[in-house]
């Protein structure tokens, strides 16, 4: 299109709208997972009657939403370039710190959130810190917390129950608030919507603003995807990746609180695999594993389409295993996918 038409307000012609449009669709790293939603939505809804049902939709949207919110977070880390190991532990150690806190310490249930959400930011903030004074590898990093957190979290429970797990968080003070707060559920017509469901949206939406509305969304894609041109820019690292390592704490307490809150037992060796669930959806999301490239909203996405697949198969009555033959087909393709998007990003933005 010539300038002489641009600035004269000519309308481009019909062939260049559409490539203009699909230039504006290809640099979206969600638009992967979202044609994958649309796949997978439509399979499992023509094969059985019961995913499109009202209590139907409420199960798979269940099943996506802890999924979901921690997807989002650990979307931010990764495009920021990192990745926490111990983000699916982080989940049952701070459910274990309020249940503990509450049923044997007697605790308001409000202030053992507050004490869990505490544990949490401060191990997401040693997690960052570690990383960014020693120079090694987020992988190593957060795998070593993710061992400690393992150990923690069984032998604190057993040296104070005697057992691997907690239960009776319903008789503790300050439960009922807190339960409307974090495992509440709300019926539309034969659906019961859960809390958690709430908590993704919302999650979502303010990890979307908060990465392409925001001067720290900048910084997130800088430090991820060249960490010594950001310096030199004067953006702060340091800080931005120890926010972001909280930030997935943050959300693994999300999680926990309503996971304890709801199901009121929590088991000690509980989100023990869950980090690689986490990093899947992320990258079916658009997120590369070199990092500076992403979506949140992409890995919500994808959060989606794991809860959509894996109720699927059991409205299908299909064997649960062929789930994990799924999730390895969707990781590789994802990837493939988000190569040729990024590349042919690359090329539309010159």
């Amino acid at each position: 299109m010539s300038v002489a038409a641009t600035t004269s307000g000519a309308l481009p012609a019909p062939s260049e709208q559409g490539s203009t449009l699909l230039n504006r669709l290809i640099v979206r790293p969600e638009l992967g997972s979202a044609l994958g939603a649309l796949v997978v939505f439509a399979f499992f809804s023509i094969i059985t009657d019961k995913f499109l049902s009202p209590l139907g939709v409420a199960t798979w949207l269940d099943d996506a939403s802890t999924l979901g919110i921690m997807a989002v977070a650990v979307a931010l880390l990764m495009i920021g370039g990192e990745f926490d190991l111990s983000a699916g532990v982080m989940t049952a150690s701070t459910s274990l710190v309020t249940a503990l806190l509450a049923v044997h310490a007697g605790w308001n249930v409000w202030l053992a959130l507050l004490a869990s959400l505490l544990f949490a930011l401060a191990v997401g903030a040693l997690n960052g810190w570690v990383v960014m004074r020693t120079g090694l590898p987020s992988f190593i990093v957060t795998l070593g917390t993710f061992l400690a957190l393992q150990g923690l979290n069984l032998g604190v429970t057993r040296l104070v129950t005697g057992t691997v797990q907690v239960s009776g968080i319903r008789s503790a003070p300050g439960y009922s608030s807190a339960g409307w707060v974090f495992a509440a559920t709300t019926n539309l017509g034969d659906a019961r919507i859960q809390a958690s469901v709430v908590w993704w949206i919302v999650v979502t939406l303010l990890a979307a603003l908060l990465l392409v509305r925001t001067r720290f969304g900048n910084w997130i894609f800088a430090v991820g995807g060249a960490l010594p041109s950001a310096r030199a820019v004067g953006v702060p690292a340091v800080r931005t990746k120890i926010l972001l390592f909280m930030g997935t704490a943050f959300a693994g307490w999300i999680v926990g609180s309503c996971n304890i809150l709801r199901f009121a037992s929590v088991q000690a060796n509980q989100g023990v695999g869950l980090e690689f669930q986490y990093i899947i959806a992320a990258v079916v999301g658009g997120c590369l594993l070199t990092g500076g490239f992403g979506s949140v909203v992409g890995a919500a996405i994808g959060a989606l389409i794991f809860g959509m697949a894996r109720q699927g198969i059991v409205f299908a009555r299909w064997d649960s295993d062929w789930f994990m033959l799924f999730l390895g087909i969707l990781l590789l393709s994802a990837v493939l996918v988000n190569n040729a998007f990024k590349k042919r990003a690359e090329r539309v933005r010159r």
